[in-house]
């Protein structure tokens, strides 16, 4: 009886384990193949703010967005 429920626990746990790195693995693939923001999204956020984005504005905060994403 005690067993059982063992068991049972025992299969719910590894059944969690394995589906969050699952999970993760096809998270981080697909993040890969469609990255969320580009340099494009990013010039139109700085139009909206209200400035003129140059391309080492643009450069510097692609590099400081892939640093985080890692």
């Amino acid at each position: 009886m005690i067993w059982d429920i063992l068991y049972v626990l025992g299969g719910i746990v590894i059944g969690i384990i394995i589906g969050f790195l699952i999970a993760r693995k096809l998270m981080k693939k697909e993040l890969q193949k469609n990255p969320p923001i580009n340099e494009e999204m990013i010039k139109t956020l700085m139009r909206g703010m209200g400035r003129t984005p140059n391309q080492k504005q643009v450069n510097q905060l692609m590099k400081q967005m892939s640093k985080y994403n890692q």
